[in-house]
């Protein structure tokens, strides 16, 4: 698995003001909230997003419900790693599989076009293998030398 960069990262938010009160009002982070609930920061340095994921929406992508299942660790932390194409998110979900890790959601497209696989960290931070299309440069993904 090639790695391209981290896509994004942040935290697993369960009370949303509580959640504005020290990332936005405390640590003066500004976000915008593309989608209901969802409150991200695309312009920080170092990281293509910052956001504040809820729960709800993070089982819900991950296992199709809001709700987290009861037998696994509720994650603090959201991490993704982007990979260059759909089909290495597939490939690197193999790998990780094949290395003996439990994969709680194979490769697939997501409603908004980023292409994902998501597992738990020994740590419980839900990682994704990601290939997010927009993100890279170009943004059908990037160039490769000859």
């Amino acid at each position: 698995m090639k790695i391209s960069f981290i896509a994004g990262f942040g935290p697993i938010i369960r009370d949303a003001d509580q959640a504005h009160g020290f990332w936005r009002d405390g640590l003066g982070i500004a976000f915008a909230e593309p989608a209901p609930g969802y409150f991200t920061n695309d312009e920080l340095e170092g990281v293509k997003a910052f956001a504040m994921w809820p729960l709800s929406q993070a089982a819900e992508s991950t296992f199709g419900s809001p709700e987290w299942p009861p037998d696994l660790p509720q994650p603090q932390a959201w991490i993704e790693f982007d990979v260059d194409s759909a089909a290495a998110v597939a490939e690197a979900t193999e790998e990780l599989h094949g290395a003996g890790h439990h994969i709680l959601r194979d490769a697939h497209e997501e409603p908004w076009g980023q292409t994902t696989a998501r597992l738990l960290s020994p740590e419980g931070l839900l990682v994704g293998i990601t290939f997010t299309p927009w993100m890279h440069d170009p943004p059908e993904g990037p160039i490769t030398e000859s």
